[in-house]
């Protein structure tokens, strides 16, 4: 092996463990989920790459996130590949999602519409919270990595379902920049 290539192994295990250990120190924090509480506040930070969820102010849990391929910015178009911002709430729950469970949320919303008649264009839908599912399950708990949905909220399959659990239909989600 060459001294590149070996360096490169190497820089992929550090990045790796640093990864993991960010994760673990993230994905931990707040109240043990399983204390029977439920979600009623959802906020995404898209800069930050990731979702808590609330309960009364406090947090529940952490989750590292994926979103669109190109994440900065609003949603503004179908296809864009952007993830909305804003205020929206879950309106509804999709078992047999192609990537294991969804949460889908309630883009567009009165101002995504406005802003797309203005412009023009289809504002798109379809925008949720969902796990990894099959294309991605090789890349496991390091999809986080990059950004590969067309504008959702990607978690792993574990997580969807833990989120799944803890957050009702109706729960109100501000995704900010």
């Amino acid at each position: 092996m060459s001294a590149s290539k070996g360096s490169l192994w190497i820089l992929l295990f550090l990045a790796v463990a640093l990864f993991k250990t960010a994760t673990a120190a993230t994905a931990d924090a707040g109240q043990d989920p399983a204390a029977g509480l439920q979600a009623d506040y959802i906020i995404v930070e898209k800069s930050k790459r990731r979702l808590t969820l609330l309960h009364q102010g406090q947090v529940l849990k952490y989750y590292r996130i994926s979103l669109g391929r190109d994440p900065v910015g609003p949603k503004i178009r179908e296809g864009d590949d952007r993830t909305p911002e804003g205020l929206y709430h879950i309106d509804y729950r999709l078992r047999d999602s192609a990537y294991h469970l969804a949460l889908h949320i309630s883009y567009p919303g009165p101002a995504d519409l406005e802003r797309a008649r203005r412009l023009g264009v289809d504002p798109g839908g379809d925008i949720m919270i969902h796990g990894i599912g099959g294309a991605m399950q090789k890349v496991g708990d390091l999809h986080p990595l990059f950004d590969w949905t067309n504008g959702c909220i990607a978690v792993t399959d574990r997580e969807i379902e833990e989120i799944w659990r803890l957050t009702p239909v109706g729960t109100p989600i501000r995704i900010l920049p």
